[in-house]
């Protein structure tokens, strides 16, 4: 079955980094876009970044674009987050997303505080 499990979140301070791991299985990994969503408390999802089957496409939200970069790994079914200059607006749940089918992962925990 698909499976997306994320990884990497923490407590970090502003202006730190941190990298988010999303490791896939279950379809054919290679072939398929991959999105990485964030929703914070009281607030809906918004899209944060996404990345195209062979990672020579990706698109950002403006709150993110010069921070934030996403990268892939066919051999390793996994995405990145790379995710630099944290501020505490960026406190929030991540998750990475197939869009087909609609398959979410379980989500990791980002917060960003001094």
């Amino acid at each position: 079955q698909v499976q997306l499990v994320e990884s990497g979140g923490g407590l970090v301070q502003p202006g730190g980094s941190l990298r988010l791991s999303c490791a896939a299985s279950g379809f054919t990994f290679r072939t398929e876009r991959i999105m990485w969503y964030r929703q914070a408390p009281g607030k809906g999802r918004e899209l944060v970044a996404g990345i195209d089957s062979y990672g020579g496409s990706t698109n950002y939200a403006d709150f993110v674009k010069g921070r934030f970069t996403i990268s892939r790994d066919n051999a390793k079914n996994t995405v990145y987050l790379q995710m630099n200059s944290l501020k505490p607006e960026d406190t929030a749940v991540y998750y990475c997303t197939r869009p087909i089918g609609n398959y979410w992962g379980q989500g990791t925990q980002v917060t960003v505080a001094s």
